[in-house]
């Protein structure tokens, strides 16, 4: 199989990530949705078909079978950030915090401006205590999409957890 280069997956996504980081920008939502879509397409319907079964399992709450979809993915499709996103996303739901935190690196060198992983990261290292780390992946994750209201509480609890205290 073919690598799939992430320049494909991102290609013409600039004008988006513009919009998406503008919070009063009224085209942020179909800016994220416009992302989503691009990342979600490797070039290959076989490998647009094992992500999408990745991620029916996950939205199943099938972390197993979710797993297996996105390691096959990864291993046919090593260049396709949504696929090592998808499985760090299934390893955390599985509290498999070590291989989730390899996977959202491989994501973060394929595109670095993902920022559901991110989150994802920011939340690994709060759930490890290191708050500091944290909060420097939240915020990021909120620099590049505002519009997460997640990240923005997490940023909020872990500024009022620490106030007056050096991170």
């Amino acid at each position: 199989m073919a690598a799939f280069p992430a320049s494909a997956e991102t290609a013409g996504l600039e004008p988006y990530f513009k919009e998406l980081a503008d919070p009063n920008d009224p085209g942020w939502s179909r800016a994220e949705a416009d992302i989503r879509r691009a990342w979600s397409r490797s070039g290959s319907a076989a490998m647009d078909l094992l992500f999408k079964r990745g991620e029916d399992a996950l939205d199943a709450g099938d972390t197993e079978a979710a797993i297996e979809h996105f390691t096959a993915l990864t291993d046919h499709a090593p260049d396709f950030s949504a696929g090592w996103n998808g499985r760090a996303t299934a390893y955390f739901m599985a509290g498999l915090y070590g291989p989730s935190a390899a996977d959202i690196a491989r994501t973060l060198k394929l595109e670095p401006r993902h920022w559901g992983a991110l989150a994802g990261l920011g939340a690994i290292l709060e759930e490890m205590g290191d708050d500091k780390r944290a909060l420097e992946a939240y915020q990021k994750s909120f620099a590049l999409n505002p519009h997460q209201q997640d990240v923005k509480d997490a940023i909020a609890r872990l500024d009022k957890a620490h106030q007056g205290t050096a991170l």
